[in-house]
Parts: structure tokens; sequence; C-alpha cells
């Protein structure tokens, strides 16, 4: 059987709040005692009360002065709770004179903020592993299902431009360019959403098609770098790296008016570093990440595989996103 531990009360909230109101009590039976030993009858008796109202009023200002002194390091927990964003990582740190039931208090929310943090992960993972599935199901979909039903349209087709009048088969012929062109955007479209090279050839081979095709749909001038062998990356991280990559190469077709982009992977072990970088019309990143941009989206991503994103921008500077795996 455990002895009970021993509790230094000297340190603690209560105990010196029961220290407090001793000495308020003790100065009361003092001054009550001094009074009660006086002859109230005699001139002095004026001067006698004063004196016991100036030590009951120096009583109370100890009193007051001591509980204040003692409760000043809960306000300040308070205050720094209150301060805490709870959507970003953070820790309570405590300051001042060490107080038990303060510490003690500390160390418990700090407990409940790895909790959450730990939680928020997790979910976040979850959310990300399924967005992930749902996107691979939608792109097999496209592919195996609607594909398939353009490719028999296409075939019909073919099968109907045989026999039309010769006034209608330039019409034939128009609607064969076009289910063409729809098998070709829907082909573009699963791709995108989940590129088959990133989970059969490896995500060098699945940025390189990304880059490739971003500069024959653009225009823009698009280069890589790789440093490195990934494919000691895990599939999430490979999966962020692909992701972000792509944001970043879509706003800067979109919104940055660049005319070369420079991409950069380097891989080394378990961590990894992307570089995305264009000579575009740059922005505030300030305002843009309020704005349609998706950085808070990819930094969100960094996060749950314990990275960091890098944004550094200026109106007419262009724009650099930097990507770190640990």
């Amino acid at each position: 059987m455990r002895s009970p531990r021993k509790r230094r009360r000297g340190d603690s909230l209560i105990g010196q709040v029961v220290a407090a109101n001793v000495v308020l009590v003790t100065l009361t039976l003092v001054a009550a005692s001094v009074v009660a030993s006086l002859d109230r009858t005699g001139s002095d008796s004026v001067g006698q009360l004063v004196v016991l109202g100036l030590v009951l009023v120096l009583t109370f200002c100890v009193n007051l002065w001591m509980l204040q002194q003692r409760f000043d390091p809960l306000e300040r927990l308070i205050d720094r709770i209150e301060e805490l964003d709870p959507a970003t990582p953070a820790s309570l740190q405590l300051g001042g004179d060490p107080v038990k039931e303060i510490d003690r208090l500390g160390r418990s929310f700090n407990r409940l903020l790895e909790r959450v943090e730990s939680e928020r992960r997790r979910s976040s993972h979850l959310v990300l592993r399924a967005q992930e599935e749902e996107r691979r199901r939608v792109a097999r979909d496209l592919h195996d299902e609607v594909n398939q039903a353009l490719t028999a349209v296409l075939l019909r087709l073919e099968a109907l431009a045989q026999d039309v009048p010769p006034e209608q088969s330039e019409d034939v012929a128009q609607l064969k360019r076009l289910t063409t062109q729809a098998m070709d955007e829907l082909l573009n479209l699963a791709r995108q959403l989940r590129p088959t090279a990133l989970d059969d050839l490896g995500l060098v081979t699945a940025i390189e098609a990304q880059v490739r095709g971003f500069g024959d749909r653009t225009g823009i001038v698009a280069h890589l770098e790789t440093e490195g062998d990934p494919a000691a990356l895990d599939g999430e991280k490979q999966t962020v790296i692909y992701r972000i990559a792509q944001e970043a190469l879509a706003n800067a077709g979109r919104h940055a008016g660049a005319s070369r982009v420079d991409v950069s992977l380097t891989a080394a072990g378990e961590g990894a570093r992307l570089r995305v970088a264009d000579d575009g019309s740059g922005f505030d990143p300030v305002t843009a990440r309020r704005g349609g941009l998706g950085l808070e989206g990819m930094a969100e991503r960094a996060k749950l595989v314990g990275g960091e994103l890098d944004l550094r921008s200026a109106p007419g500077a262009g724009t650099e996103i930097t990507l770190r795996l640990p």
C-alpha cells in the first residue's frame, strides 16, 4: 500500500489564501484584545477607536494585497489561454512565481492541446486519404465507364459515316471531332484527379508529366530539375508533393502572367524539398491568403505530413513557393 504523498502547502493557492486569512484573524484578535484591556471611559477612547480602525483598515489592505499577488498568476494564465489559436499548434508557457495549482492547470491544458492537435492531425489524415480515394474512384469511373461510352459513340459514328448521304458527311465528321475532343478532355481530367503515373511509375515521372502538360497547355516555358530518389517517401508525402506542385503550377498559369516556371524536386531519405518559382507579376502574400489561390489548402496539406510551406512574392517580383518535408 502506497503511503500518501506529503504536499507542501506553502506554495499552493489554498495554503496562501489560508495564510492570508490567518494573518487577518490574528491581527483582528490582537486589536480586540488591546481595546478590551483599555479604559474606554477616559479621554483616550476616541484615539483608541481610531487606532483600532487603522489596524483593521491596514489588515484589510494587507489581506487584499496578498490575495491579489497570489491570484495574479491565475489571471495571467487565463490571458494566455484566451490568446491561443486552436487552429495553430502551440503550447502554454508559464512564467512568474510558481504556484502549485496554476502549474498543474497549465500542464493539464498543455496535455489537452496535445490531444486536440493529435486528433486534428488524425482527422486531417483521414480526410486526405478519403479525398484521394474518392479522386481515384472518380478517375477510374471516368476512364472505365464514361470513356468507354464515348468510345462506343465514336465507333457508331464511324459506322454511320459509311452510310450517310454526302451532304451529311460533314455533320458526322464534326460529331466525330467533338467526340474525340470530349474523350481527350475526359482523359486529361481523369489524369488530374489521380494520375496513373503517380501510382504506376512514381513521383518523379508524375511531376515530369505534369510539368510537360502544363507547358503544352499554357505555352509557358516550364523546366524541371530533380535530385535524389523520392522512393523512400511514403505515399501521403508523395501525394502532398504532387498536389502542391499541381496547385502551384495552376496558379502560375491562371494568375501570374509568367513566361517561365522553374520546378525543382530534391529528395534525401524520408525528406524532400519542392520549389516552384515563376517570373510573373507577383502579389502581396498577406492579401492573397484571403483570396482564391489555394494557399491555405497547400499550407494545410504540408502540415498534415509534418512539413512547412514557404511563400515569397511581391508585386512585380514573381512568386516562389517552397515545400520542405523533414
